[in-house]
C-alpha cells in the first residue's frame, strides 16, 4: 500500500521509513474507525508496551549501574507511564495523523493522553515488526531523548511520596477532594485539593483528575519538607 501524505511526513519525523507501510497505517487506526478490512491498533499497542518496557529497563540499567531495584522501578514507571508517552506523542505530532471515528474526533480524541499513549506504543510495535528490536530501540531512545538521563533520582508518584511522609509521622493518609470541573467535555479541567490531618493543604488544577491530584500532592510535599528543614 501507499502511505498518505500526512503519514509520509510523520514517517520522516520519526526517522523510520517503513518497508511494510501497512504496519504504520494500522498503528494510527483507532478502534472507533476500524472494520474487518481496516484493523485497529490495539494488538500493536499490546506489543509496543512490552517493547517500550524492555528498552527502558535496559537503558536505565546502563545509565546507573549502581542503582537498586527500588530506585530503578519508580524511574521506569515515570518514563513509561501514559502521560509521558502522550507527551512524546504530542512532540512528534502523532495526534494529527490518527485515524479516528467521528464521535472520537468530536470528543477531542486527538488530545487525549490515553489515546495518544496507546497510539505511540502501537507505532513502536510497528517499527519493531517492520525492522526488528534494534530499530525499535533506536526509535524509543531517540524520541525519549534526555528524559532517560534526567529522570528524577526518586521518581516515585508524588501521591505515594506524600502518603509515606504522612505515615512516617503517624498521620492517616492524605485526603483528596475534587473542588470543581469545568471546560468543554473534550478538554475538561479539574481542580483538586489535598489535605493532611494537621490541616495543611494545597490545591492544583490539571486536565485530568489524576494529574491534578499529583500536582497538589507534589506542592504539599514540597511545602512540608521545606517547613521541616
Amino acid at each position: 500500500m501507499r502511505l498518505s501524505a500526512d503519514l509520509l511526513a510523520f514517517q520522516a519525523r520519526i526517522g523510520h521509513q517503513f518497508r511494510q507501510p501497512a504496519l504504520l497505517a494500522r498503528a494510527v487506526t483507532h478502534s472507533s474507525i476500524s472494520s474487518p478490512t481496516r484493523p485497529d491498533n490495539q494488538r500493536l499497542e499490546f506489543l509496543g508496551d512490552r517493547v517500550l518496557g524492555l528498552v527502558m529497563s535496559e537503558a536505565l540499567l546502563h545509565a546507573d549501574k549502581a542503582a537498586s531495584e527500588g530506585q530503578l522501578a519508580p524511574r521506569f514507571n515515570a518514563l513509561v507511564r501514559k502521560e509521558t508517552c502522550a507527551e512524546v506523542a504530542r512532540e512528534i505530532g502523532l495526534g494529527d495523523v490518527l485515524k479516528l471515528g467521528r464521535s472520537e474526533m468530536l470528543s477531542g480524541g486527538r488530545r487525549k493522553d490515553a489515546l495518544l499513549g496507546d497510539a505511540l506504543e502501537a507505532v513502536i510495535a510497528a517499527v519493531y515488526l517492520d525492522a526488528g528490536f534494534e530499530a525499535a530501540k533506536a526509535l524509543v531512545l531517540g524520541l525519549w531523548g534526555n528524559r532517560i538521563g534526567a529522570v528524577e533520582t526518586d521518581a516515585r508518584d508524588p501521591k505515594t511520596s506524600l502518603q509515606e511522609w504522612a505515615q512516617a509521622r503517624a498521620m492517616p493518609p492524605p485526603s483528596y477532594i475534587e473542588l470543581g470541573r469545568d471546560g468543554p467535555d473534550h478538554q475538561p479541567q479539574f481542580t483538586v485539593q489535598v489535605r493532611l490531618e494537621n490541616g495543611a493543604a494545597e490545591t492544583a488544577r490539571a486536565g485530568t483528575k489524576r494529574a491534578a491530584e499529583q500536582a497538589a500532592a507534589r506542592a504539599l510535599l514540597s511545602r512540608m519538607e521545606q517547613t521541616n528543614d
